[in-house]
């Protein structure tokens, strides 16, 4: 059954786009052979986006890319009402749209030239906070890789940094969780509509990220993710940030396209260096070796090559206050094995040894400590 607009309709929200216009949008960032760049040019040759709408065939195909076919194509795309359903969806499911025209619209993106025209946000999205970091990497990441994001992402949190990936499986999701774990505004881009989430495992992690970040994408509702979107949605990751971390990848994958779109719009990128023969290292490597990427090992290197190992206040980090609650929840035991620890690692037999603890209790106090991340097991 068609749907009545009249009676679906819904208010625009306080300060945004009228529905009208908010559908006209839509509409150019619909139209079939249109691009970000060709859209930007038909606005700019048309006084506006209204204007597209209203010029003759002979009009648009002067219009410099546009040419006859296209022209035609955009006169009989029937996108106005595609629009209008799209506009009903948003306002009844509270999304926001960032049109390229908007002072909201993400100032980093904005200096892309392949930046989508608009873009569909749910949550609480601050597109331009001070310090944005892109991780990327592998679907298929190790224990090495989980580690890492953890160390980074706790060495963010002082920096009040937002931590964006694409809520893929691997690097992506564990980003999302440990900046939540953090404390960090995370944001998720997809290469979907909003109306969907893959994988919809991931689902859980994309609302509770919305209390504080959120998940955005450059897709209407309906679309499905199709394997070409996911390189797009890269663009769009590296474009939103200030620089990119690689934390690891293989010799192709969709974080080393990310990496390239970072370098085309001469944003930082890093890489974190792995074993020489493990395969989720190679990519990192090659980053590397091309100078493609700064080496880093540690959040610290990281925030001091970007400025940023201040807070927002102007004060230097403070480094090891973020360790002290978890070591004053110490017992007398566990404080004594995490003293034993600080400097080197050890066998379960030495530290027993040193700690003056039988091996079968220090086996289940260690177990008890790795489940609340205070050590870490090592092969």
């Amino acid at each position: 059954m068609a749907e009545n607009p009249a009676s679906d309709k819904m208010p625009a929200v306080a300060g945004g786009p009228s529905d009208e216009e908010l559908a006209r949008r839509i509409a150019l960032h619909l139209l079939p052979g249109i691009g970000p760049v060709l859209a930007r040019q038909l606005v700019s040759y048309c006084g506006g986006i209204d204007g597209i709408f209203q010029k003759r065939k002979s009009q648009l195909e002067r219009i410099p890319g546009i040419g006859p076919e296209r022209a035609e194509a955009i006169l009989k795309a029937n996108v106005l009402r595609r629009a209008e359903e799209e506009v009903r969806y948003i306002r009844k499911h509270a999304i926001r749209t960032y049109c390229y025209l908007d002072a909201d619209y993400p100032f980093r993106l904005k200096q892309c030239d392949t930046a989508p025209i608009l873009l569909f946000g749910r949550g609480k999205l601050q597109l331009n906070a001070p310090r944005m970091l892109a991780v990327v990497g592998t679907r298929k990441v190790t224990d090495y890789g989980r580690d890492l994001i953890a160390q980074f992402c706790e060495g963010m949190r002082e920096a009040g940094v937002t931590i964006v990936s694409g809520l893929a499986y691997g690097v992506d999701i564990v980003a999302h969780q440990e900046a939540l774990r953090c404390g960090l505004p995370t944001l998720g881009v997809t290469a979907h509509g909003l109306d969907r989430l893959y994988p919809d495992v991931h689902l859980g992690v994309a609302q509770k990220m919305e209390a504080k970040g959120g998940v955005l994408t450059e897709y209407a509702t309906r679309t499905r993710p199709d394997r070409d979107n996911f390189p797009a949605r890269n663009r769009i990751v590296a474009g939103l940030c200030d620089a990119t971390l690689v934390i690891e990848s293989a010799e192709r994958g969709g974080a080393l396209i990310t990496a390239q779109f970072a370098n085309e719009y001469n944003r930082e990128v890093f890489a974190i260096p792995g074993r020489i023969n493990d395969p989720y290292s190679r990519g990192c490597h090659w980053l590397i070796r091309e100078h493609l990427a700064r080496l880093v090992e540690q959040p610290e290197q990281f925030l001091e090559y970007m400025g940023w190992n201040e807070t927002a206040d102007g004060s230097k980090l403070s480094g090891q206050s973020r360790q002290l609650p978890l070591f004053e929840e110490l017992n007398d035991e566990e404080r004594t094995v995490v003293e034993s620890l600080r400097d080197s690692s050890e066998d379960l037999d030495a530290l027993a040894f040193r700690v003056r603890m039988p091996v079968n209790r220090l086996s289940v106090l260690l177990l008890q400590m790795e489940f609340r991340g205070i050590v870490r097991l090592r092969p």
